[in-house]
């Protein structure tokens, strides 16, 4: 991914005002999985003028303009991480709520395999695992 949030916003002929380019630095600099209160906590300590209305709009704009993802991990909570990442899959602490990324090259080999075998060709998936540690961390 070379471009930017913004850079894609403006590319799909989003009007970028201050708010949504403050709004997109923080998804850009997001290295976690925000809900759009996690969004406006961090969005309005840079810009205080930001409402939790303009934050829900403009996650909506952005999602609607395949710039955002949503997922959602079981909590009830819709979270947001950037449409154009890297591909991974994600295992859901249950007791922490942590969220841990991961990409392992067997899994994905065997997902090919399963789909051919059922006559399919993948053009996409997503995986995600829920547990809670083996051990007390």
């Amino acid at each position: 991914m070379s471009d930017t949030i913004i850079d894609r916003c403006v590319a799909k002929g989003l009007r970028m005002t201050d708010q949504r380019r403050t709004i997109a630095a923080v998804l850009e600099e997001s290295d976690d999985h925000p809900d759009v209160d996690e969004l406006y906590a961090r969005a309005s300590a840079r810009d205080p003028h930001i409402s939790l209305a303009t934050v829900y709009r403009t996650v909506k704009l952005f999602e609607e303009s395949g710039i955002l993802e949503k997922v959602d991990f079981g909590d009830g909570r819709a979270r947001y991480e950037d449409a154009e990442r890297e591909h991974h899959d994600h295992l859901i602490d249950l007791k922490t709520g942590d969220v841990i990324e991961f990409v392992d090259p067997e899994i994905e080999a065997l997902q090919e395999k399963i789909a051919a075998k059922l006559g399919y060709r993948l053009t996409g998936h997503k995986m995600e695992l829920y547990g809670v540690p083996l051990k007390k961390r």
